[in-house]
């Protein structure tokens, strides 16, 4: 069976409301993470709204693992990425998988 794509497939960029409702955050955190980590750089239109790419929405959600879910300070979370510890990446993967999976499984559920 072939996999749909979807319209989030499709996108090349997100705009910040997006990202901020895809990590169930505000909008001025994802411009503070911005601005605190200097890997995560979006692109920026000519009116100078942020786009974010998938690449940058991942380095998002791994700010977010360290600072929100695992109590990381900010410099803590900035050494932890420095470190370029590569098997965190590959777990974060594996749970978004896991997530969109069981979100598939709620649509069949409650579809039924």
């Amino acid at each position: 069976m072939a996999k749909q794509k979807t319209d989030d497939d499709l996108k090349r960029y997100y705009s910040i409301g997006e990202v901020a409702k895809k990590l169930g955050v505000n909008t001025s955190l994802i411009r503070f993470w911005e601005n605190e980590f200097s890997h995560i750089k979006p692109n920026k239109n000519s009116r100078g709204d942020r786009r974010f790419t998938k690449e940058n929405i991942t380095q998002l959600q791994q700010v977010y693992h360290l600072v929100r879910e695992r109590g990381f300070t900010l410099e803590g979370a900035r050494r932890e990425i420095a470190t370029g510890d590569k098997p965190e990446a590959e777990k974060q993967q594996i749970i978004d998988r896991l997530t969109e999976v069981r979100r598939r499984l709620v649509e069949m559920r409650d579809q039924a």
